[in-house]
């Protein structure tokens, strides 16, 4: 499925370029539409840098000898690239420059930044150069400084950790055994966690807490036994909510509306993008069936009606620009986050998800009259 892949790396970089040509040669501030949402402008910036290189990460580390010189080169190219856009991001002298510490944001963009080098702790960690690392583990700090709303935001204070531990800097565990503990007393039932003490029936599972929660058990479990033992029921709960996110996807690759921040498109898929490029989706899914359903989704969301202006940027909305579906806090930097659906990138070539034929998902199973296999819960 060569042609898949190149089409979906297109898509990619079709999204993030315009935010990492312009942050490279330090003109983001310059360059980015600020005047949607105007008074969020001061924490675009870092929005739309962290959110785009939170999906491009996994791509970034693969290091496989079965990549086609094409994407090898360009690979080469990006991966330098987002390294001279990390030094411009926090090193103070630079005229892009992010604010990491200045109201309630910044902690957000810094985690979603943090997370990107958790998943490529040697392309964006180990081989910064050491001015960059202490810049940028300087400004992951500084976030500190916020306090986390009762919510999926404690979660972005212990990424904000696992990004200090990826560069080699003193972390505090504690911060990062908060969130693993509490959402342990949120959680719902059938991979479902609440976002805080109360239920929101939107992606944020999805768009937040699942990921981070994969990530960090992952990273920490030597570091900690209780992190060890609740290790694979978070696993477990991830892959099912995984399951119910391909259900989701309907025939013709649309899926349903609801809840908030839903301008974030198709980064409402990252945790079963996620499942996917780390190989734990349900035995019941498969990983071409699963590239199917993506690729549906980012072929209805980008290829009917375009999604960006005329400089390239991303516009508001679900299909081209609606405007209205925008929360007051979002501005053209949060729409970035949609680069979540990418992480299979990160796969070789050669691994199942791309190298097997198309495979109808669910959906479109059932909706043709095919065989599929029935629901189940957890």
């Amino acid at each position: 499925m060569i042609a898949i892949r190149k089409e979906w790396l297109e898509k990619m970089l079709q999204i993030v370029s315009p935010v990492l040509d312009a942050l490279e040669t330090g003109t983001l501030h310059e360059c980015l539409p600020l005047d949607f949402h105007h008074e969020r402008s001061k924490f675009a910036p870092l929005e739309a840098f962290g959110r785009s290189i939170l999906g491009i990460a996994p791509w970034l580390e693969l290091d496989s000898s079965e990549l086609d010189d094409e994407e090898r080169a360009l690979q080469k190219i990006y991966r330098e690239k987002v390294r001279v856009c990390l030094d411009q991001c926090s090193n103070p002298d630079s005229k892009d420059f992010m604010q990491f510490n200045e109201g309630d944001q910044p902690l957000v963009d810094a985690a979603f930044l943090a997370h990107a080098l958790v998943r490529a702790p040697k392309q964006l960690g180990e081989l910064l150069p050491e001015k960059t690392k202490n810049n940028l583990a300087d400004a992951l700090r500084s976030s500190r400084t916020i306090t986390a709303h009762n919510c999926n935001w404690i979660f972005f204070s212990a990424m904000v950790e696992a990004g200090l531990y990826v560069l080699g800097q003193d972390y505090d565990l504690m911060r990062i055994l908060y969130p693993i503990r509490q959402f342990q007393d949120w959680y719902l039932g059938d991979g479902v966690y609440g976002d805080g003490p109360d239920f929101h029936w939107d992606y944020y599972n999805s768009f937040v807490i699942q990921p981070m929660y994969v990530d960090l058990v992952n990273m920490f479990e030597d570091k900690h036994p209780e992190i060890a033992a609740v290790r694979p029921k978070v696993l477990e709960r991830a892959a099912r909510h995984a399951s119910v996110l391909e259900r989701m996807i309907s025939p013709e690759g649309s899926y349903p509306i609801i809840g908030r921040s839903i301008c974030y498109r198709f980064g409402a898929f990252q945790l079963l993008s996620q499942c996917a490029l780390q190989h734990r989706l349900e035995e019941h899914l498969s990983p071409a069936g699963v590239r199917t359903a993506l690729t549906a989704v980012l072929r209805r969301t980008m290829d009917d009606i375009s999604i960006f202006d005329e400089e390239g940027w991303l516009l508001p909305g679900i299909i081209g620009e609606q405007a209205e579906l925008a929360e007051e806090y979002i501005n053209i930097g949060s729409l970035y986050l949609c680069s979540a659906i990418f992480l299979p990138l990160g796969l070789n070539p050669e691994d199942d998800f791309w190298a097997n034929g198309d495979d109808a998902w669910t959906a479109k199973k059932i909706w043709l009259g095919e065989h599929s296999i029935i629901d189940h819960a957890i």
